[in-house]
């Protein structure tokens, strides 16, 4: 017969190999830590690493649609509309209705919204310079590319 203190020790074991092993919680904590040292450098523009990378998306890629920004950033729209509302609200970006869809809408950066992340993509460029030397730029990116796949299963 199993003793209570023989089925605490096994949650405990299992609980530290889940800790140790879970690659959701480990690339949980890899995130917050970068973006907590990135937040903090880009502290005195305003703007979190979030916003910034959000705007980035908007700014990069030639497919203007919620839709299309949902699916580049892997946010569910109303993650995607609950953080795109702060920065209309601050007047970087404009959402509108997409040609003759009242169910289409656009979204582009205002020229606020370009003039800001283009003085924040120095000083990104600075903290992203000090993050490379600790974590390999290309591992990241690695871990974004294979993770794609996860959708279709």
């Amino acid at each position: 017969m199993e003793t209570k203190a023989q089925s605490q020790k096994t949650l405990l074991t299992d609980a530290r190999e889940l800790v140790a092993d879970c690659p959701s919680w480990n690339s949980r904590l890899a995130a917050r830590r970068i973006t907590a040292f990135l937040d903090k450098a880009l502290a005195d523009l305003d703007l979190s690493a979030a916003q910034i990378g959000l705007m980035a998306q908007i700014a990069a890629l030639s497919d203007d649609t919620l839709g299309a920004l949902a699916a580049r950033t892997g946010l569910d729209q109303s993650t995607l509309s609950r953080n795109l509302r702060t920065l209309e609200r601050a007047g970087l970006i404009e959402i509108v209705v997409a040609e003759k869809d009242l169910r289409r809408r656009a979204v582009w950066l205002t020229e606020t919204g370009a003039r800001r992340l283009e003085a924040a993509i120095p000083v990104w460029r600075a903290a992203n310079a000090q993050l490379a030397a600790m974590i390999p730029p290309d591992l990241t990116r690695q871990l974004a590319d294979l993770s794609a796949d996860l959708e279709t299963l």
